[in-house]
């Protein structure tokens, strides 16, 4: 009786261990080049000894969303998009940076502009409340132009979602976008927008990706929250490594052939993949996006109640990244 009991006892421990290894993250994600590591988490999570549901959304903000609603346990976005959601309430906390950069100010390729001063006078398209609204509004800040979705300023925004922006640039609708990545290396290889800038010269630099989690995954399940953060390490150590491995992972599987070499090399020499995120960093984004009145916070977060880089500290030292 008492071996079987054992043998018993054994089992329940056997399926336990193979229900905890089976445990589902969910994930929220966007469909850009410098989001591709962190959906290539997916293909290597049943060795990290988890399943990953990736679901992708049309805008950072929608991440938020479905976070407040429940929906997710991790999610993907550009800071501005964390920090409005913080403020709104989205009980988050940023755990790491997956890329830098990615966003280009492009210009129709026919005006011939070449700097943010050009822009007097012109029609600019952008994703409202994006990072790329965060950093154009602070560049035409700093050249001291005005800027409105009105008239009467010297810039007149036009709000458009991504998947819009180039099609507008084509069409002559606008003549400027500040635009992600691939979408404005496209613009440019294609022939129809040309470089004016890199917005990278504001106090933010170059923008940091934020992966953030809920406050429930971070702190009641704890041990897979450290499998997930353990296998976004090596997803993104391996796409860092092996470029080849990443470009073929995002232009076939992520874009479905929609991109081609010179895009994706374009879009990640632009916007790299990284692990890293700082609160100086968030806490500055914050700041400029009050300046720039981008997001509308009534009571801003302050980056050092929410930033928590412990996680990500432990998986990169388990895995030798530096």
């Amino acid at each position: 009786m008492k071996l079987k009991s054992m043998a018993v006892a054994a089992c329940l421990a056997l399926c336990a261990t193979g229900a905890q290894a089976q445990e589902v993250v969910r994930l929220g994600n966007l469909k850009f080049a410098h989001y591709g590591a962190v959906s290539y988490i997916k293909e290597i999570a049943p060795k990290c000894g988890i399943k990953v549901e990736e679901h992708i959304f049309a805008k950072g903000l929608d991440v938020m969303q479905a976070i407040i609603a429940g929906e997710l346990d991790v999610g993907t976005t550009a800071s501005e998009a964390a920090i409005s959601g913080r403020a709104g309430g989205a009980p988050i906390y940023v755990v790491a940076g997956f890329a830098k950069g990615g966003a280009r100010l492009v210009g129709r390729s026919d005006l011939k502009l070449k700097s943010i001063a050009d822009l007097k006078g012109k029609r600019v398209g952008v994703t409202r409340g994006g990072i790329q609204e965060v950093l154009l509004l602070a560049e035409l800040q700093q050249a001291g132009l005005t800027a409105s979705d009105q008239p009467g300023k010297d810039v007149r925004l036009v709000f458009l979602a991504y998947a819009d922006l180039n099609q507008a640039l084509l069409g002559k609708n606008i003549d400027a976008m500040m635009q992600s990545e691939p979408q404005s290396s496209q613009a440019i290889n294609k022939g129809f927008g040309n470089e004016i800038m890199k917005p990278y010269n504001t106090p933010i630099g170059e923008p940091v990706r934020t992966m953030v989690m809920t406050e429930k995954f971070y702190k009641e399940r704890r041990p897979v929250a450290e499998k997930f953060m353990r296998c976004f390490v090596e997803a993104t150590k391996t796409f860092i490594d092996n470029k080849a491995t990443a470009e073929k992972y995002v232009r076939e599987v992520v874009f479905k052939g929609q991109i081609t070499k010179d895009d994706f090399d374009d879009a990640i020499g632009n916007s790299p993949y990284s692990y890293d995120i700082t609160p100086e960093h968030i806490q500055t984004t914050t700041d400029i996006m009050v300046k720039t009145g981008v997001g509308r916070m009534s009571r801003p977060p302050v980056a050092k109640d929410w930033v928590r880089t412990d996680l990500l500290d432990q998986a990169k030292k388990s895995l030798g990244v530096k």
